[in-house]
């Protein structure tokens, strides 16, 4: 998680977060007086926008929604994207941040590389945040805290975890990606995204982090989140190929204006305050 500073502060109640992918934005408010969440809306694109047309799309959503223009006392933007690794806070050097991406993430000299620390697991995601966003945020709003997706994702369900006896495949489910965090008795084994258009893209990645540490699809507990539910196709590929699938809670105490469409999804976007 990165503070980015400025001494302009508003006196409110109200917190932001903005959850940023090429796909589309997310944004959730939540009133920290009432302990209710007042505000949780999608925009979703059908073509994959670069960071400039993200953040002309970000401006008009914060021009035309009448919810958005509020002050904020918190504001929190979460990144979605592939262009993340983690590094064991051991092995962590600062000056070495784009040598642990480059390996396996297509980067450009000019990308601004930041991290997060995730303490639960002695770990630090580096990864590559939109820097036309944040400076647009900070002109906007001030200070403000952008993180990582993965780094609240894999935290959360370490917390959940943590006094577990055995594996656990948790799947977080996108429109057009998701993510894989396998644990073994309340530790990180794994951490993945991988992209899918087909219900078989989405089988086969799954079925293939499985085979590759030697779980058992008959055995394995498989917890869903994010935009899935039973009546869908790629429930349906699941529970052919794995015996034990069932779908996962947020554990939030929120009051909500307008309730979640389960309480699953949106794991990471509810959870980022």
């Amino acid at each position: 998680m990165v503070i980015a500073n400025n001494t302009d502060k508003v006196i409110t109640n109200l917190e932001l977060s903005i959850q940023v992918s090429l796909n589309g934005l997310s944004f959730c408010i939540l009133n920290r007086q009432t302990n209710s969440i007042t505000f949780l809306k999608h925009f979703e694109k059908d073509k994959k926008l670069s960071p400039f047309e993200a953040l002309d799309f970000l401006k008009h959503l914060f021009n035309t929604e009448e919810e958005l223009k509020t002050p904020f006392h918190n504001v929190h933007v979460i990144y979605v994207n592939e262009l993340a690794t983690l590094v064991p806070k051991p092995l962590f050097n600062e000056d070495f941040l784009a040598d642990y991406l480059k390996f396996n993430s297509k980067i450009l000299k000019s990308d601004f590389i930041a991290y997060d620390t995730i303490d639960i697991n002695e770990s630090v995601n580096v990864y590559v945040p939109y820097v036309n966003i944040n400076n647009y945020i900070y002109d906007t709003f001030g200070t403000f805290i952008y993180s990582h997706f993965s780094s609240i994702l894999i935290d959360k369900i370490l917390q959940i975890e943590k006094h577990a006896d055995n594996f656990k495949l948790y799947v977080n489910v996108n429109k057009d990606h998701f993510e894989i965090v396998v644990t073994n008795k309340g530790q990180l084994t794994l951490y993945n995204t991988f992209d899918y258009s087909t219900k078989e893209d989405f089988i086969y990645y799954i079925l293939f982090t499985i085979e590759q540490l030697k779980l058992n699809p008959e055995k394995i507990d498989l917890v869903l989140l994010g935009c899935i539910d039973k009546d869908s196709d790629l429930f349906e590929i699941l529970y052919k190929y794995i015996r034990h699938v069932h779908f996962g809670k947020r554990l939030d105490s929120y009051l909500y204006t307008n309730n979640p469409k389960s309480n699953y999804s949106d794991f990471v976007l509810i959870q980022s305050f």
